[in-house]
This record gives C-alpha cells, sequence and structure tokens, in this order.
C-alpha cells in the first residue's frame, strides 16, 4: 500500500487549513480562534482521505497515481474511490470537528480573574467534559449527517477534480500548476454547493445536546428545520463555503501533487 498519499494528504490539509480557516471563524470571534487543534485534526483527516482514495483507487484500476495523470480512469472508479474515502475519513473527522464547533460557538469569555469560567477550556476539557455529559455516544453526535454529507460530495469533489485536469491538459502531459489550482478550486466549490444542506444539519445536530436535546435524529432535525425557517436555512453559509472553498482546495491539490510528484 502506497503511504506517499497519506503523507502527502497530511501536508496539503494542513496547508489548505492555515489558508482556510479565517473563514471558517469569520462571523465568530477571531479569525485564528481555535486554530491550533483543528491544524493537526485536519491533517490527519485529510491523510486519510487522500491516502484511501488514492489506494482505492489503485485497487479499481491497477494505475499509480502518476499513471492516472496521463490516463484518466473512468469517472465511475473516481466516484466510488471519492466516496469511500469519505466514509472512512467520517470516522476520524466526526469527533475532531464536534470538538472544533462546540469550541467556536461558546459564547463565554477567555478567563479572567475573577471573571466566569467558560464551558470548554480547550480541546482536551471540551472531549472530556462532553464523554462525561453525554458519553462516548456524544462524541459522535452528528456522524450520521457528516457521513451523509461527506459520502458523495467527496466522490463529485474528487470527479471534479480529476475531470477538469484532464479536460484542460494536453494528452500525455502532466496537468500544470494554474491547471492544478483552478481545478482544486473548483472542486471545492462544486463540493460545498452539494454539501452546504447537510453541513447546515450536522452543525445543528452538533450543537444539540449542549444544553438540552432537541432534535430526535437527522430527520427530524432537517424537518423541524424546514418547518420552522423554511427552504433557505438548508443553503445558510453557502456564499462563505464557496469562498472558502476555492482557494484552499486549490492549495490542497497543489501541494499534494507537489509533493508526489517530487518524491517520484
Amino acid at each position: 500500500m502506497p503511504v506517499e498519499e497519506f503523507v502527502a494528504g497530511w501536508i496539503s490539509g494542513a496547508l489548505g487549513l492555515v489558508l482556510g480557516h479565517p473563514f471558517d471563524t469569520v462571523k465568530l470571534l477571531g479569525f485564528f480562534k481555535g486554530m491550533s487543534f483543528p491544524l493537526v485534526s485536519i491533517a490527519v483527516v485529510n491523510s486519510v482521505l487522500f491516502g484511501v482514495y488514492s489506494n482505492v483507487l489503485l485497487a479499481l484500476t491497477a494505475m499509480s497515481h502518476q499513471e492516472r495523470r496521463t490516463q484518466l480512469p473512468s469517472y465511475t472508479h473516481v466516484f466510488i474511490a471519492g466516496c469511500t474515502g469519505g466514509v472512512i475519513q467520517t470516522f476520524f473527522l466526526a469527533p475532531f470537528d464536534l470538538i472544533k464547533v462546540r469550541l467556536q460557538n461558546q459564547t463565554e469569555p477567555r478567563v479572567q480573574p475573577g471573571g466566569p469560567q467558560p464551558r470548554y477550556r480547550g480541546p482536551v476539557h471540551c472531549a472530556a467534559t462532553i464523554f462525561r455529559e453525554e458519553g462516548p455516544r456524544g462524541l459522535f453526535r452528528g456522524a450520521w449527517a457528516l457521513m451523509l454529507r461527506d459520502t458523495p460530495t467527496l466522490g463529485l469533489y474528487f470527479v471534479t477534480y480529476e475531470g477538469f485536469c484532464h479536460q484542460n491538459t494536453p494528452h500525455g502531459q502532466n496537468p500544470s500548476s494554474a491547471t492544478v489550482l483552478v481545478a482544486g478550486g473548483f472542486a471545492g466549490i462544486a463540493s460545498w454547493v452539494a454539501a452546504t444542506p447537510l453541513d447546515v444539519i450536522k452543525s445543528r445536530m452538533q450543537m444539540d445536546g449542549l444544553r438540552r436535546r432537541e432534535y430526535q435524529g437527522v430527520l427530524d432535525c432537517v424537518v423541524s428545520s424546514f418547518r420552522q425557517e423554511g427552504l433557505r436555512v438548508f443553503f445558510r453559509g453557502l456564499t462563505i463555503n464557496s469562498a472558502r472553498g476555492f482557494p484552499v482546495n486549490a492549495v490542497t491539490f497543489l501541494s499534494y501533487e507537489y509533493l508526489l510528484h517530487s518524491w517520484g
């Protein structure tokens, strides 16, 4: 099993996060609030995603990464490999994402002499508090919505990227850096257009239980959100997600391809 894809995914994920994290927190308290924790976690998750994707595609096509650069596998194989990566990464992403959302959304101020204590004092304390108050399953709150969001979305993500590179690269050649950048950016936008409705549900499920249980499950959350706020609620955040998606995924794919090319 090639490990270069896992390492390249790790590094490219970290680079993408550095660029994209301000977009994640722009409507909260500060551009780089809670960055140290996702910097580590997203690198792990991206490593799993790209590693699984590449190895599943290798198993399906018997083509190495370098061979795939000059001869596009079938879109069906690309989609299956992307979906598989989405399923596997959910098991790693769910606890990390839950803790990130809880930390970013807590409104208590930082600890000050004589001031109130924040509910969560950091990632480890947040994880321990969730485990104590909500049990082990609490760390995977919203995981089903996350899996429903990421499985088809990441299939579309890689199909968009591979297809754009193939269509805009002369036969038998590797895609240029500009092509990789634009392909990665479009892949990011396409994936967020598809993912945003379930991303809204995922975030609500993750915050559910913080004070009291409001939703009985993913379907109940969908129905309740629609009844209370209408169809527009499912596209809340689409603009900023798309604005974030282009540069983050452009950098992610460029660094990923550069690293794999450098390592031969």
